[in-house]
């Protein structure tokens, strides 16, 4: 009788298997009372702003708004920007948002009207959000836009401020946004979100609501 031969598991199905390991074990750790009081809404900002200090955030500002939007059950397409809202059952683009992970300048303000010249559909307002602190001369800059474009709305915000604006007017959602940045973050390809930065953010939320 021939016995069949017992070849190790290749490397790369190890590592998947400690990554999926890890992120279940950290996982367990999150919500672990149900009936628990949510973090406050300034608490949940602070977890924000610690998981945009890891290294490779990049990627995180958009699932930030993301988040949000979702949170807020706001509908959400895409083309021009990084998202796109819609008013529920209508059919035409009013807002566009793009993240930056830079500061704004007039440049990107002028190829986000070009490529909203070139689309040919109508947009109310075009939102930036970023990472970096907004000069006063951009937003006037931005401003100025108004009358030019007759009647595109070119708003700058930063992130963490935008965040802290709607936990505070949404603050029965502070934890429905965490659930959805939460699932946004895990949900990213590696490439786009590393495994440490989700590992992070899971071990960040659960030292934040262990503090509780």
């Amino acid at each position: 009788m021939k016995l069949a031969r017992h070849y190790p598991p290749m490397p790369a199905v190890v590592a998947e298997v400690e990554r999926r390991t890890r992120i279940k074990v950290l996982l367990s750790g999150v919500n672990r009372v149900p009936d628990a009081l949510p973090l406050s809404s300034e608490d949940t900002v602070n977890l924000i702003e610690q998981h945009l200090l890891c290294k490779g955030s990049s990627r995180l500002p958009a699932l930030i708004v993301a988040a949000t939007f979702k949170a807020a059950r706001i509908g959400r397409a895409g083309v021009v920007g990084d998202i796109h809202i819609t008013i529920p059952g209508g059919s035409k683009m009013v807002t566009r948002c793009e993240m930056k992970n830079k500061a704004v300048q007039r440049g990107d303000i002028d190829r986000a009207l070009q490529k909203i010249a070139a689309q040919g559909k109508h947009v109310q307002n075009y939102i930036f959000i970023t990472t970096e602190s907004v000069d006063d001369d951009i937003r006037e800059y931005a401003r100025s836009k108004y009358d030019e474009t007759g009647g595109v709305e070119i708003a700058i915000l930063d992130c963490i401020g935008f965040l802290r604006h709607f936990l505070h007017l949404f603050h029965r959602l502070r934890k429905d946004f965490l659930d959805q940045y939460q699932a946004l973050v895990l949900h990213e390809p590696d490439s786009a979100v590393s495994q440490g930065l989700k590992e992070a953010f899971l071990a960040l939320r659960q030292a934040a609501e262990s503090a509780d």
